[in-house]
């Protein structure tokens, strides 16, 4: 993908930030979160999802100079439910802080604990404030969350809510791993075009094209959309391609293949959103 784009040599220094061990800035960014996102595929269908994982601040933090803990895991039910009840899962996890605008991905392989999780890592990153919408704070409410519930294809309100987001998670894989990372800009720059299909621009990044690249060789893909106030969520499973036009831009196409909305998932309500300088215009 890097050479098709023509980036090769100018994502070589971003290959050189790719490590595998957790850096004290890293852990002490980590242990602030109240929130993470984790992608897999699930073993028995092949599906990809990506799932949000909440708890107060110091429920994931790193453990060993190469692992992470995750105290109480997903919620039941979730479609990564038996996926991460097994030994040795590839997943790729992403921690976002909306007040400070920073990331941090870390993907390895994941095994079941008594308190939830634990992660080996194969890769450990940052990336750039690009796209990353600030939200200088949240509370958490006492929320009982209610039934999932499931679809081959998004409801009109599921379409609205899509095409409000300013914000979501994408969870890829490939043979050796998977990933999660963060797609955002103003809202309307994801379209749900049909029940079935959602399309986004791909704005340029920082080069890497671990999600891209993915998509490449397995296009199998999950979405994650969060309601930041609340509380909902929304995955999505099914298969992405990349399509290239003729100006250079790029635009991503969202096969869907299921639907999971779960009401009032997630305890945290975040303040209105700051939109990024970074985000692009948008042309209907």
């Amino acid at each position: 993908m890097q050479d098709r784009v023509g980036v090769r040599e100018a994502a070589d220094h971003m290959d050189r930030a790719v490590g595998q061990g957790i850096r004290p800035v890293a852990a002490a960014f980590l242990e602030q979160q109240p929130m993470l996102v984790l992608g897999a595929a699930d073993p028995g269908s092949g599906a990809v999802w990506a799932s949000l994982l909440t708890g107060e601040p110091g429920f994931v933090r790193a453990t060993a100079p190469h692992q992470i803990s995750v105290v109480g895991g997903v919620r039941a039910g979730d479609p990564l439910t038996t996926a991460l009840a097994a030994p040795d899962t590839p997943v790729g996890t992403i921690a976002l802080d909306p007040r400070t605008r920073r990331r941090m991905r870390l993907n390895g392989r994941a095994r079941p604990t008594s308190r939830g999780l634990a992660i080996v890592a194969d890769q450990v990153f940052s990336n750039c404030p690009k796209y990353l919408q600030r939200r200088e704070s949240y509370e958490t409410v006492d929320r009982v969350s209610a039934t999932a519930l499931r679809g081959p294809e998004l409801t009109p309100g599921q379409r609205e809510f899509v095409e409000s987001s300013d914000t979501f998670f994408l969870s890829t894989v490939h043979e050796h791993g998977a990933d999660a990372s963060h797609r955002g800009g103003n809202p309307g720059f994801v379209r749900a075009t049909s029940p079935r299909e959602l399309s986004w621009p791909d704005y340029p990044g920082n080069a890497m094209f671990l999600s891209l690249g993915n998509l490449t060789v397995d296009p199998r893909a999950g979405l994650l959309f969060l309601d930041w106030v609340s509380g909902s969520v929304l995955q999505l499973t099914g298969t992405a391609r990349t399509e290239f036009d003729r100006d250079g831009e790029r635009t991503v196409r969202f096969l869907v293949d299921e639907v999971v909305e779960t009401p009032a998932h997630s305890p945290l309500t975040w303040s209105a959103p700051e939109y990024s300088a970074a985000n692009p215009g948008l042309e209907r």
